[in-house]
């Protein structure tokens, strides 16, 4: 487990924390290859019957680190090879069995929202403000959202926030089925950690098999790996090297002089 994943575990709840503040808590792959042990290991743990993901600081995530797209898209070997071994976090999110709890503090980008899609229960502080801005640099949804986020909240306001960048309140969020509730930050953690710990005290096989009914694993999977192409391509793209260079120039990208 890396320093910037801390893991906890009690009550029946094993609980995983974002822990790179200093960052907004941008997701490395030691951070995603981190939560993806955490959440396998624990269906293997007979002590363990609920994840509980949450972060440090003011920001739940960042999503993941433009540094390390960049590098992809510049070209480094290493970047690359990382790449190519998928992203450990999403393969151990399609396949979970274990219940998944998500606290959500503050703002939740990219990766960040859509993880939540595959969590059976989300809650989130009253300032929390959810964005997929994948098209804003030049990528493609990733994690399964593009069929996941539709089924939740309809084509037009998945499409406005893929593509348009949309952001998603914590009203919105729970009106719209994302969230099951919205509470004062000082409240958030206890919420989300009495949810868990409820969950954990339920009969096992019965949440095991309910979580199983409704989920579909291979589609999930198998729309992962079809994301993944497109993202990969998008993200060795001449547009993605304009949205990565306008970024770090902190001005609005020029997509009208590409492809």
């Amino acid at each position: 487990m890396t320093d910037h994943i801390l893991s906890e575990k009690s009550n029946g709840v094993l609980t995983l924390t974002m822990n790179r503040p200093e960052k907004k808590n941008a997701l490395t792959r030691a951070m995603y290859q981190a939560l993806a042990d955490g959440i396998l290991g624990a269906e293997h743990d007979k002590d363990v019957r609920c994840v509980l993901i949450q972060a440090e600081g003011d920001m739940f995530t960042a999503g993941n680190d433009l540094a390390d797209f960049a590098a992809v898209n510049s070209g480094q070997s290493a970047a690359n090879d990382a790449r190519r071994e998928g992203n450990p976090l999403l393969a151990a999110l399609a396949v979970a069995k274990i219940p998944l709890v998500a606290a959500v503090n503050g703002r939740a980008v990219g990766v960040g929202t859509t993880m939540l899609l595959h969590c059976d229960l989300v809650y989130v502080s009253d300032d929390a403000l959810l964005t997929t801005p994948f098209v804003n640099l030049a990528l493609v949804p990733e994690a399964a959202s593009s069929i996941t986020l539709p089924s939740r909240i309809g084509h037009a306001r998945a499409f406005a926030m893929f593509v348009l960048g949309e952001a998603v309140d914590a009203q919105k969020a729970v009106a719209w089925g994302i969230a099951n509730a919205a509470v004062p930050r000082a409240e958030l953690r206890a919420k989300a950690r009495a949810a868990a710990e409820a969950v954990a005290g339920r009969p096992r096989a019965a949440v095991a098999a309910t979580k199983a009914l409704m989920r579909d694993p291979e589609g999930l999977a198998q729309r992962m790996a079809e994301e993944g192409v497109h993202f990969s391509a998008q993200l060795k793209s001449a547009e993605a090297k304009e949205a990565f260079a306008a970024f770090a120039e902190k001005r609005a990208p020029d997509f009208s002089k590409v492809g």
